[in-house]
């Protein structure tokens, strides 16, 4: 089940739609896929917090005076000593404050995802768009001619991914007019027109190329999944 829903019932029904009807100039075979984000990304969280937890360090040694005075004024009052051992462990629990602070500041997702660098963000949503295309449409068809569109909200990024028989045929940077198309509406909190705006695109881009047979079976599902 999606982390949130995004889509009403009656817009699920327009996507469909639009797809049923993108489908009737065509044999493609159009699947989409409307994802609340592509990755945890705790790989990235870990990173974020293991660099404060560096930094915390390269400023102890930078400026020691500064840190273990403010320890001594804090805790230990007048006459402490600092021993190598009881440096050692005070840097150790700095960097451990930090470390699991920052950890637990990107659960709030807002502040998580303006930290994951963009081109994680792109390369993360393509691969799952990648991994839902086989899943779902690679060579699921009778022709090879499944297309997947693929949107990712927490991302701000979209794919369109297709089977071999159309990639053999389509240029790449035809599918940017579709995407175009789809993410003028998603910008303005239009999912589904922006969705269905990528489905007609699509099915105009497929038309020429793989026009509708008189024995053409609908083989892949025109519903929209949300995960």
């Amino acid at each position: 089940m999606p982390s949130r829903t995004y889509l009403t019932r009656e817009d699920h029904a327009r996507i469909s739609a639009a797809v049923a009807q993108a489908e009737l100039q065509s044999s493609g075979e159009i699947v989409t896929i409307l994802a609340d984000r592509s990755d945890g990304y705790t790989d990235v969280q870990l990173a974020w917090s293991a660099a404060a937890s560096l930094l915390a360090l390269c400023a102890l040694v930078i400026v020691p005076d500064f840190y273990l005075g403010l320890y001594d004024r804090l805790f230990a009052g007048w006459g402490h000593e600092w021993t190598p051992r009881a440096i050692i462990s005070l840097a150790a629990v700095f960097a451990a404050l930090k470390f699991g602070g920052v950890f637990l500041l990107q659960f709030w997702r807002p502040l998580k995802f303006a930290l994951i660098p963009p081109q994680v963000k792109t390369m993360r949503v393509h691969e799952r768009a990648i991994r839902a295309f086989r899943i779902g449409a690679e060579r699921r068809t009778t022709g090879r001619t499944g297309v997947l569109i693929y949107l990712s909200m927490r991302e701000h990024r979209a794919e369109i991914v297709a089977d071999e028989a159309i990639a053999g045929k389509v240029d790449p940077d035809v599918w940017g007019d579709a995407m175009q198309a789809m993410l003028a509406h998603v910008r303005e909190g239009r999912i589904a027109d922006g969705m269905c705006a990528a489905v007609d695109k699509v099915g105009a881009i497929l038309a020429p190329h793989f026009p509708r047979t008189d024995d053409d079976v609908n083989e892949l599902p025109d519903r929209l999944i949300e995960v």
